[in-house]
Formats: C-alpha cells, sequence, structure tokens
C-alpha cells in the first residue's frame, strides 16, 4: 500500500508539473476593473472573459458598454494600450402601438408573457406586429433601462442602455434590435399592411404611402412589403426632411425624445382605445 500510495503521489506531482496552465495573473487585476455586469455587449460570453481578450490586446477597454470612463482609464493604464472605444449602441422598438391608439380584438388571459400571449390567437391585439406589452423585455434588463409606459409600451431610457441584447432575445415578435445612436431617423413600425388596412388597427402605423421615400435623399428610404424601410449604409446625411409628410407619424427622429413630422396627425387620446 505505501509503494501504491508512492507510486500515486509520484503522479500527480508529474501531471501538476505537466499541466499546469499559466494564467497571467494581470487579468484578476483588470476583471476587478470591471463592472461584473457579465451582460454580453462587449461581445464576449463575461467580464472575465473579456478581461482575457483585453491582457491578450485582442480588444480595447473601451468595448465595454457599462464601465465608466475612469475605470477604462485605469485598465488602459495598467496594460499600457489605448482606451479606444466603440459607436454607443442602444436598443430600438419597432412599434408605437400603445392602447391608446392600437386596438385589440380580445383580451388575453393566462401566462403574462409576451411568448405565451403570442402563441394564443396574437395576444388579442389586432394588429399582428404589434408591442404585446406585458413586459418581457423588462423581465431580462439587467440594467433598469426599460420600462412599461401608461399606455402598454416598453420605453428605453437610452442613457442607462447597454446594448447587451437580452431584450432582444426576449421579444417574440422581434421588435427590439441594437442600433447605433447616430440611427436618429426611425421607423417605429413593423405592420406590412397597406393603407387603410394598416391603420384601422392601429392609427400610428406606417401605410406605406410612400412620401418619406418621395423626400428623402439618394434612396435612403425605400417601400418594402408596404412597410418604409432606411438603408443606413447609404452615405447619405439623415435629416428630419423625411419625417415631414408622414401622414400617421410611424417614422420618427430621435434627438432628446421623439419629434413626429409637421403632418403627423396629433394624438390626443390618453385612455385605451376599446375592444373591437
Amino acid at each position: 500500500m505505501a509503494t501504491l500510495g508512492l507510486l500515486l503521489a509520484t503522479l500527480l506531482i508529474y501531471a501538476n508539473r505537466r499541466l499546469t496552465i499559466f494564467e497571467d495573473p494581470l487579468i484578476d487585476k483588470v476583471e476587478n476593473l470591471l463592472p461584473k455586469a457579465n451582460c454580453g455587449a462587449c461581445g464576449t460570453p463575461g467580464c472575465r472573459a473579456f478581461a482575457e481578450k483585453l491582457v491578450s490586446h485582442q480588444l480595447q477597454p473601451g468595448k465595454c458598454t457599462v464601465n465608466t470612463p475612469e475605470m477604462h482609464a485605469q485598465i488602459a493604464s495598467l496594460l499600457g494600450v489605448d482606451i479606444g472605444g466603440q459607436i454607443k449602441q442602444v436598443a430600438r422598438l419597432s412599434c408605437a402601438g400603445g392602447n391608446n391608439v392600437a386596438r385589440s380584438q380580445g383580451i388575453y388571459h393566462g401566462l403574462d408573457k409576451c411568448r405565451a400571449a403570442q402563441q394564443l390567437s396574437g395576444g388579442g391585439k389586432s394588429c399582428p406586429w404589434g408591442c404585446l406589452g406585458l413586459g418581457d423585455c423588462v423581465d431580462v434588463c439587467n440594467f433598469n433601462a426599460i420600462h412599461i409606459n401608461q399606455y402598454g409600451l416598453p420605453e428605453v431610457n437610452e442613457e442607462v442602455c447597454t446594448a447587451c441584447g437580452d431584450c432582444v432575445n426576449a421579444c417574440p415578435l422581434d421588435l427590439f434590435s441594437l442600433q447605433p445612436i447616430s440611427h436618429q431617423l426611425w421607423v417605429a413600425c413593423k405592420n406590412k399592411e397597406k393603407g387603410e388596412a394598416a391603420e384601422s388597427v392601429c392609427s400610428v402605423a406606417c401605410t406605406g404611402c410612400g412620401r418619406c421615400a418621395l423626400d428623402a435623399p439618394e434612396k435612403l428610404i425605400e417601400i418594402k412589403d408596404n412597410l418604409a424601410q432606411i438603408d443606413y449604409t447609404k452615405n447619405v446625411l439623415a435629416s428630419k426632411v423625411a419625417i415631414q409628410r408622414c401622414p400617421t407619424g410611424a417614422i420618427v427622429w430621435i434627438e432628446k425624445g421623439i419629434e413626429k413630422g409637421s403632418q403627423a396627425k396629433k394624438i390626443i387620446r390618453k385612455e385605451a382605445l376599446p375592444i373591437s
């Protein structure tokens, strides 16, 4: 038994020496300077993986959208690298159909989740593309960047949003997407019906009239499937001119709030619409 024990101990010592993987102590130091949010917005599975990428100079500190500028500077100083950075992104919702403008054809009773409601006859909303407002996006947001407003519609606080993408994955109707904050021209609708059919279920729906496409420079906007779509790859300066003649206000300008065009109908109703 003594011989066997000695043999096993020898094997363990040998294995420990041969199989030990060296880990740079800088990784721990860098990780301690990160926010421990593990949100994935930097493109890695979590803060530990991000720290490893930073130490190996595969990424720059500014890639983290959650950390403070002071922490970015400390990490950059510790590693002797530039802070770097990226264009700030935020979560945007392609729907403005709150209960004061969008009709419902029934009342949903069941699990208080958008995904569950969507599987049961669309959750009762007349627009099959419209937000159900049950807050799956709110539940998954770890930064309290989303709340449900008085009309049952999610609102994103862009100052707090880290573009982690959790709300994008949570929405069963694919209404959320991550967008550079510079994308100020925005279509707040996904309804693919045309004209009166779209407007009959939601008074702020895109009707596919094409006025925005006519007014926008260099085919910045096209009408596809009866819906205005913005081509952000166009090398043109987006401006408010494209929103001015939108009759429903479906296409908006986002800058310190949401701005609609001069010809958009005014929404004065504060109460929920009756079930049709």
